[in-house]
Order: C-alpha cells, then sequence, then structure tokens
C-alpha cells in the first residue's frame, strides 16, 4: 500500500460478471453508500471506480485484482 491509499471493505453489486460495481464501502467504523458511479476504468492490474457516496463525496476506489483488495485513492468534498 503507497502513502496516498487507504485500505477498504467493499461491499459490490454482483452481476453476471461476479462483481461488478461497488454498492458500499467502510473504512474504519464509517460507511459511505454509492449513490452514483461517476466512471469506471482499467490498467493491466486493477479496476478503477469514481463514485458518488450518500455524503456528496466524490470518491475514487481502486480494485487490485490479483490480490482482491481495495484501496481508496483519492475523495473530494
Amino acid at each position: 500500500m503507497t502513502e496516498n491509499t487507504l485500505r477498504l471493505t467493499v461491499q459490490c453489486y454482483a452481476g453476471h460478471r461476479a462483481d461488478e460495481a461497488p454498492q458500499r464501502f467502510f473504512f474504519g467504523e464509517r460507511k459511505v453508500e454509492v449513490i452514483e458511479t461517476l466512471d469506471r476504468w482499467l490498467d493491466p492490474d486493477h479496476e478503477y471506480f469514481k463514485v458518488r457516496g450518500d455524503d456528496q463525496r466524490v470518491y475514487i476506489l481502486r480494485h487490485d485484482v490479483a490480490a482482491d483488495r481495495w484501496e481508496l485513492t483519492m475523495f473530494e468534498r
């Protein structure tokens, strides 16, 4: 994990291709419901999701596919 990331617990919508999109995520005791997926993209090792939470903040979540680990890479107030 790099300096600018925070590990998360993420619950996803499971569609026909297994875990498709985050529905909610937790860091510590804090829970954020995803109300909108704004964007998503791939690189060779990760899936990225830019989402709006129920707190009206925008987050970028990164899924390390090989390690099955989620990280928060950015948020805006």
